[in-house]
């Protein structure tokens, strides 16, 4: 069947622009995957169509995700378990409608409603959400529960309180005395482990942001290597060729210097670039493991979970080209604050689990001679070689040397 005459009103009737506080573009994704689905008789001519709409609107290529996702859900049928955790801090306006505050995404509702969406064709998957506090100061869990309460949501969304954790000293948040020294990282872990309890078999645990950047009907695509092909986790990534991003330019190259620089010191995690995507998904009995033993409660834990992952067994992390809306409007980590911290953090999680290197040893040296102003003056001024090379090179490229990145970071001081 020619899917010319339907590409043409998918093109046609397409959002040209993507918000994420709009919950009828929601209904416009998901009915094209539905039409793909019914049209389409293969995962490859889904591929295909990727390649052949590379130009199309942004919406119209996360339908073919959703649709390759829905699609490989359906064929799974295991009587799945799927357990989906997301962090709440400062979220208090994305939780409400846009009809509440400018920024309001309904994001609760709606990721049940795209998990739901999801799953209507996989009936014997069952599935949860896991919302943790991480000590908001603006009460993002009790805003969520009323929401629970209100549309009746109890069966299908737990809402966790970091705090309540610590105060009952859980063994997964060890050496944490206060949510202060919690930034996603300690929420996550908490949240994982708690999913994980009890039967870990065909049960996948994920983590996503709270935010409505990563549709939550592409789990599938993160389920679909763990359950059919044996791999231990699969995350998803902005940066692999048939990925769909949407992302403001200025922090795209102050992500690149930060790819670079944790490439120097955990080589172990190459090939893997993205390892900040909120989109993740283990094996239960992995994710139970390594949450069980980490050091890392802020941005980078991320890396920890990996590098865990990792060294427990080599190349079980596939990696997931996705469909990704940066949420900057109301971000709570902007600009330039995490990266030197979380970079900070990566120094000690290369120590603890990695032999010694010189390489890695000189770019740890670099790291902590940085402050505030010459990360600053650093990340503004990222070298040619770095900024203009995609991250995927950065394996193989080594062109500039912790003394090249020192000199220009304090330049301005000399």
């Amino acid at each position: 069947m020619s899917l010319g005459p339907h590409i043409d009103r998918w093109l046609a009737s397409a959002p040209q622009t993507v918000d994420l506080t709009e919950p009828a573009q929601d209904d416009w994704v998901c009915a094209v995957a539905d039409e793909l689905i019914a049209l389409t008789a293969s995962d490859e001519r889904l591929l295909g169509l990727e390649d052949e709409l590379r130009e199309a609107p942004v919406l119209l290529r996360l339908a073919l995700k959703l649709a390759r996702s829905k699609k490989r859900t359906a064929e799974l049928d295991l009587g799945l378990r799927v357990s989906i955790v997301f962090a709440v801090y400062k979220e208090h306006n994305r939780l409400r409608t846009r009809a509440e505050h400018p920024h309001g995404e309904n994001l609760l509702v709606r990721k049940v409603s795209q998990v739901e969406w999801l799953l209507e064709g996989a009936p014997a998957t069952n599935w949860q959400l896991l919302v943790v506090d991480d000590g908001c100061p603006e009460k993002s869990g009790e805003i969520a529960q009323r929401i629970v309460d209100e549309h009746g949501l109890d069966d299908r969304v737990n809402v966790l309180f970091l705090q309540r954790a610590i105060d009952t000293r859980h063994p997964v948040v060890q050496g944490l005395s206060s949510t202060d020294q919690s930034q996603k990282g300690g929420s996550i872990q908490y949240g994982m482990h708690v999913a994980a309890e009890g039967d870990a078999s065909n049960h996948v645990v994920a983590f996503t942001d709270a935010d409505l950047s990563t549709h939550l009907g592409q789990l599938g695509l993160l389920i679909d290597p763990i359950a059919r092909s044996g791999f231990d986790a699969a995350i998803g990534s902005r940066r692999e060729p048939n990925s769909v991003v949407i992302k403001g330019g200025a922090r795209n190259a102050r992500g690149k210097l930060f790819i670079y620089l944790w490439k120097r010191l955990i080589p172990r995690l190459s090939p893997i670039v993205d390892t900040q995507c909120g989109f993740k998904a283990f094996r239960a009995d992995v994710a139970k493991a390594i949450v069980t033993d980490t050091v890392e409660k802020r941005f980078a834990f991320d890396i920890e979970l990996l590098l865990s992952t990792e060294l427990a067994r080599s190349g079980a992390i596939a990696r997931v080209p996705i469909a990704w809306i940066d949420s900057e409007a109301a971000s709570t980590t902007k600009e330039l604050q995490p990266y030197l911290r979380m970079l900070r953090s990566i120094v000690l999680i290369s120590k603890r689990y990695l032999p010694t290197d010189p390489e890695a040893a000189g770019f740890a040296s670099l790291i902590d001679s940085l402050d505030e102003d010459s990360w600053r003056h650093l990340s503004c001024n990222v070298p040619r070689a770095i900024a203009e090379r995609e991250p995927s090179e950065f394996d193989a490229f080594d062109g500039v040397s912790a003394r090249d990145l020192a000199r220009i970071a304090h330049a301005q001081s000399e």
